[in-house]
């Protein structure tokens, strides 16, 4: 399970490549089951394509992040900026009935662009059918209704879902489902699906961990992109600044719900296990055990420190909203595209991976001894 977190999911390639260090060459993936919201849909996607070699998998996804830039993510030189930007204000002026595209405050066109390129879809397709792959899913929300949508492809036994507010559809999945899972809110445009318009996995995902247990997991390895809560032990009093806010509300988009539904499905599994000492069963429930590697770093600082790297119309853009040199926000270290950034992160997930090489190793049941 890969969640979203934009520029952040760069630090997922890294513990997926200490986690193939552990496992031999021309090994299929080591999980069956991919699910992906926002950046980390696009890095399930790409895993899916090669499922039959996870050194392959993983090599192809390092090739991406470590060559990055800002533009291969959404359009980023002065007049485009600007020009998107005017383009919107000119909208607030038409009619809501007219034929336009939905609005957002950059153009992540190039996105689209790079899916297409990297990303075969009918491989996923083939990777299924041979049996190297069970099942992916892409997790979007709908604008429309409120809910929390899980495309998914898989083996034929695969049978649509739904429970409050989420819900799982059979789906071929395509580029526009990608783009519809990586639409942050107001940053990116919304995705017309369908007739119905998507956005961001993460806006709407309540129950994260729903998808892949859905989909028949028994254990789930979460690879999160969240950071912990950097507190003020000083207790400095001040007004929160508008780059702080977007920050805040950006960080509660993509992480606050994880927490809660492990704490939730471990209560679960405490209760199955009950059950199970006193010799009984319950019909509609399992145990599904999880295990999380996710970064003991500040982002902010971190992307505070390649911030010079971001194209000078983004940081002029983001300006507006008071970011700049002196002020560390989250929304840098979402937008921040730049393969110094991104190569850091992947070092940094990498020896993450490899600190938990023998839980990992168990987990995954990978048998023998780590390879590397």
């Amino acid at each position: 399970m890969l969640t979203g977190g934009g520029a952040r999911a760069a630090y997922q390639v890294g513990v997926l490549k200490g986690i193939a260090s552990m496992v031999p060459r021309a090994h299929p993936l080591p999980f069956r089951i991919l699910t992906g919201t926002s950046a980390g849909a696009l890095n399930a996607a790409s895993l899916a394509c090669y499922s039959s070699n996870f050194h392959l998998a993983v090599k192809k996804l390092e090739q991406v992040w470590t060559n990055f830039s800002t533009d291969q993510v959404y359009k980023c030189s002065t007049g485009e900026v600007f020009g998107h930007l005017m383009s919107r204000v000119g909208r607030i002026f038409q009619s809501e009935t007219a034929e336009n595209p939905a609005s957002s405050l950059f153009d992540n066109q190039p996105l689209r662009e790079l899916i297409h390129r990297v990303v075969d879809f009918r491989k996923i397709d083939r990777q299924i059918q041979r049996g190297y792959l069970r099942a992916i899913a892409i997790n979007a929300s709908c604008y429309n209704s409120g809910h929390s949508i899980s495309f998914f492809e898989g083996a034929s036994h695969y049978k649509n879902w739904k429970r409050a507010n989420r819900e799982g559809v059979r789906s071929r999945l395509t580029a526009e489902h990608l783009m519809a899972s990586a639409a942050i809110p107001m940053i990116f445009p919304a995705i017309e699906l369908q007739h119905k318009f998507y956005g961001d996995g993460a806006i709407h995902q309540i129950s994260p961990l729903s998808p892949p247990v859905h989909l028949g997991a028994s254990k789930i390895l979460v690879i999160g992109v969240d950071q912990p809560h950097m507190e003020d032990h000083l207790q400095r009093h001040y007004v929160p600044s508008s780059a702080t806010i977007a920050g805040h509300l950006l960080d509660t988009i993509f992480a606050d719900t994880l927490n809660s539904d492990v704490e939730r499905m471990q209560r679960i599994n405490s209760t199955i296990r009950q059950l199970q000492r006193a010799g009984s069963e319950h019909p509609e429930l399992r145990l599904v055990d999880t295990l999380i590697v996710k970064p003991e770093l500040d982002f902010n600082q971190m992307a505070h420190r390649h911030f010079e790297r971001m194209p000078s119309a983004v940081r002029r853009l983001l300006g507006l909203v008071g970011v700049d040199q002196d002020t560390p926000s989250s929304i840098v270290s979402y937008l921040l595209f730049e393969k110094e950034y991104c190569r850091e992160l992947i070092d940094i997930g990498y020896q993450d991976a490899l600190k938990q090489e023998s839980e990992i190793h168990h987990f995954l049941e990978l048998g023998g001894r780590p390879i590397r």
